[in-house]
């Protein structure tokens, strides 16, 4: 009991690194610097807050390091319940990190071209502009592809987590819900680009809703306790022949 406590409180911790890095880069540094449409506005405002923008690499390598220890420790509470759907949940978490990461570079590359390396002197300040942002436009839609993978990860675990006796089964139903919300926001945006923003918007409150309920839960319940598990009613399945 207190080594599943220890290890959901863990998984908590780390979790909570996970959203609010990610809610610091998107609305904190992506949110303030880049103006979309405008190149030139956007690529001015990294050079100005350059060291804001390092941040936001800092915060999403602290993302993907913390990705690796959550998909773990989950696989590791939720394994119980049915180990090659947690072994599922945890690879694919896993690969959104890694398709993430690799994406990063993209993030990092209009640092690069804006740092006014000799050269790039080459290229006309409006080009190396338009340069930096093709690379924010496709670390973009880089995150829409590492969301696949996440939006599968999610609905895995709001499943898992529905059916085990360690966590209240409305944390799952969230969780599942938000694996559907996310779903559509990758794929969505990429079969119709033209209601972008829309799709963007409707996923925020139920994804932050079920993920922080979940975090909240592991930081301060970690998990239930026995006594709670034996007053979980027992589902049955009525035997064949006999009556219901």
């Amino acid at each position: 009991m207190n080594s599943e406590k220890k290890t959901a409180r863990i998984t908590g911790i780390l979790y909570l690194v996970i959203f609010f890095a990610n809610i610091y880069v998107f609305f904190g540094v992506t949110g303030s610097l880049v103006v979309p449409g405008d190149a030139t506005a956007t690529a001015n405002n990294i050079v100005a807050s350059e060291s804001m923008y390092r941040s936001g690499i800092a915060s999403y390598l602290l993302v993907f390091l913390s990705e690796i220890g959550v998909a773990i420790l989950l696989y590791k509470l939720l394994k119980p319940v049915n180990e090659t759907l947690s072994l599922m949940a945890m690879t694919t978490r896993l690969m959104q990190a890694a398709v993430h990461a690799v994406n990063l570079v993209n993030f990092v590359i209009p640092l690069l071209l804006l740092s006014g390396t000799t050269a790039l002197t080459v290229f006309e300040p409006a080009q190396v502009h338009a340069l930096a942002q093709f690379f924010l436009d496709t670390h973009y839609y880089g995150v829409l592809i590492s969301e696949a993978f996440f939006s599968v990860s999610l609905l895995l675990l709001g499943y898992l987590v529905y059916k085990s006796e360690l966590f209240p089964g409305i944390l799952g139903i969230g969780l599942a819900i938000a694996g559907l919300f996310y779903i559509l926001d990758s794929f969505g945006i990429f079969l119709m680009p033209q209601h972008q923003a829309f799709i963007a918007e409707i996923i925020v409150a139920p994804a932050v809703i079920a993920e922080m309920s979940f975090i909240l839960y592991l930081l301060v319940k970690g998990v239930r306790t026995p006594k709670q598990r034996q007053s979980i009613p027992v589902k049955t399945t009525p035997v064949e022949g006999t009556a219901v």
